[in-house]
């Protein structure tokens, strides 16, 4: 499933193809992807409208538009955007043929999980917020703010870090890199982790979130850039998908186990109790 480093990288990449341009015409190829709204009031709701900018909120991907319209696609397993230059792909589920451009922007998913929801801005806040907690990159997520949701709970630290409704933005991926760099195991009880560990947490997520945005995500299966690109961060995990493998940092090996349904790897060594150790 693309996290939040794939979903900000897709953004990046439909900013120069979308943003300030009007969508002439919408295709609506799946009724799935705009239930309950039908694929031909979707077509009109869009069409005509001016891309005013393209905003992200967690793993959520929103196309604000004017006449105070949102559009909010949510890629979930296997959605991603083509654009007019990029090969024509197998699953496309809706096009936007946009002003200026030669061709369409395609939103394709071969798994139909995918969705789109148009609304008002102030519905679609609304809708959002019920569901999203803090940013991971923004200034209202810190030590404090993490170690007052752990201290609360008593499930895995893997289970609380995946609830959206904790923070923003995180899948399997992160969680894993980032409990492995702060040096906090996954299957530690929540409430067990100390501030400091939460502070450490906190760093860590920013720094490996950071870090795959910056090298265009993570290309493991289905995600792609917008024109055809793979990202690079699946070359520098430390933790995700490791298991049975050597620990980069000290060479023994890298366990695995079902953590909150997901398969979740770490270090016995390195990630030993709730001690936090240092970044870098």
């Amino acid at each position: 499933m693309p996290e939040l480093p794939e979903v900000e990288t897709v953004r990046r990449g439909l900013v120069p193809l979308l943003e300030g341009r009007v969508l002439e015409r919408v295709e609506v190829l799946d009724e799935r992807l705009v239930r309950p709204i039908a694929p031909r009031d979707a077509e009109q709701l869009l069409t005509g409208r001016r891309v005013l900018r393209l905003d992200r909120r967690g793993k959520y991907l929103l196309l604000v538009l004017d006449d105070d319209l949102v559009a909010v696609h949510h890629l979930r397993m296997t959605g991603s955007f083509a654009g007019p230059a990029a090969e024509e792909p197998r699953h496309v589920r809706l096009r936007y043929f946009v002003e200026g451009l030669a061709g369409p922007v395609r939103y394709n998913d071969p798994r139909r999980f995918g969705t789109l929801d148009i609304g008002s801005s102030a519905e679609i806040t609304a809708y959002l917020d019920s569901r999203l907690g803090p940013e991971p990159l923004g200034p209202d997520w810190n030590g404090d703010a993490l170690y007052e949701r752990l201290r609360r709970r008593s499930t895995s630290l893997k289970a609380v870090l995946l609830d959206q409704r904790v923070v923003a933005g995180l899948g399997n991926i992160y969680v894993d890199e980032a409990c492995f760099l702060a040096g906090v195991r996954p299957d530690l009880s929540a409430d067990r982790v100390s501030r400091v560990g939460a502070e450490r947490l906190v760093a860590a997520v920013r720094a490996r979130l950071q870090e795959a945005i910056d090298v265009g995500g993570s290309t493991l299966r289905d995600y792609r850039g917008v024109e055809g690109e793979v990202g690079g961060m699946q070359e520098r995990f430390v933790a995700y998908g490791r298991a049975g493998r050597p620990c980069l940092t000290c060479g023994n090996t890298m366990r695995g186990a079902r953590i909150a349904g997901r398969g979740t790897t770490w270090c016995a060594t390195c990630q030993p109790t709730n001690r936090a150790r240092k970044l870098g």
